[in-house]
C-alpha cells in the first residue's frame, strides 16, 4: 500500500508482474516499477493534466539532462506551446523531507533546460518558485501555475 498523499486521487492502473508491482504511466505509455518516488510522480502527473490544464503530449517524464558532464533525469519537464521547457518538477518519496538540496536538484537541471518554473514535491509538499532567467533569482509562489496562464 502506498501512502496517502496531498494530491487529488486519481483512478491509475496498477498491476503485479514477475512479482514487482506496477503502476501504468500513461505518458511513456508502459508499465514501470512501483517506486515511493514513481507513486508520487504519477499523481504529479495527473494532477498537472486533469487539473491544471498540462496537456500530456507537451509533458516528458525522465527527461534526460547534461549537468556539468553528468547525465542525470529531470523527474517531470511540462512543456509550454512554444515548445520550450516551461516547468520542472523534482519528485520525491514521501518519507524524503524536502530541502534547500531538493531545490537545488531542480535548479541544477534549469541551468540547461531554462524553464520558467521550478516545482519540488514529496507528494505530502508542494513548493514552486517562478524563475527569473536573467538575475537567476526564484521567487515562490503559493501553487502551480494553470497551463492556460503560463502556456
Amino acid at each position: 500500500m502506498q501512502a496517502n498523499l496531498n494530491l487529488p486521487p486519481y483512478d491509475f492502473k496498477s498491476r503485479v508482474y514477475n512479482g514487482q508491482h506496477q503502476i501504468y504511466d500513461g505518458i511513456r505509455r508502459k508499465y514501470v516499477i512501483l517506486t515511493p518516488e514513481e507513486w508520487v510522480r504519477q499523481h504529479f502527473v495527473n494532477y498537472l493534466t486533469t487539473h491544471k490544464g498540462y496537456p500530456v503530449g507537451l509533458i516528458n517524464i525522465e527527461f534526460p539532462v547534461t549537468v556539468n558532464g553528468m547525465l542525470q533525469r529531470a523527474d517531470i519537464v511540462a512543456y509550454g506551446r512554444s515548445g520550450n521547457p516551461l516547468l520542472i518538477v523534482e519528485c520525491k518519496a514521501p518519507t524524503v523531507k524536502l530541502d534547500a538540496t531538493t531545490f537545488s536538484q531542480a535548479a541544477r537541471y534549469n541551468l540547461t533546460l531554462k524553464a520558467n518554473y521550478l516545482v519540488v514535491t514529496n507528494g505530502i509538499k508542494h513548493y514552486c518558485s517562478m524563475v527569473d532567467l536573467q538575475s537567476k533569482q526564484f521567487e515562490a509562489i503559493p501553487e502551480v501555475p494553470d497551463f492556460k496562464q503560463i502556456g
